[in-house]
């Protein structure tokens, strides 16, 4: 008997997996990327401004550390959604 390829497999099994998940279920797993992406965004945009407060209150620098990390996280979380979504775009 003739073994099938391994990628046949696969995408039998891809599809398999989608045929028990509710709508609701498959609608938030192909929406998922997305999500990911904001959080990354965001997740750079707190990380800068908390780490700039914290070291202005250690350091009684003013706003500085604060307006610095700000912007740095904000682009750095940016860049991220950028190249995700790039990605994704690539993807289909």
């Amino acid at each position: 008997m003739a073994e099938r390829p391994q990628d046949e497999r696969k995408q039998e099994g891809a599809d398999r997996e989608g045929e028990e998940l509710s709508p609701v279920a498959r609608q938030m797993r192909t929406s998922e990327p997305y999500i990911s992406a904001v959080w990354q965004l965001v997740n750079g945009a707190i990380f800068g401004v908390v780490g700039g407060y914290l070291l202005d209150r250690w350091l009684g620098t003013g706003p500085w550390f604060l307006l610095g990390l700000s912007v740095a996280g904000i682009g750095v979380g940016f860049y991220a959604f950028l190249r995700t979504m790039l990605r994704l775009g690539k993807k289909k």
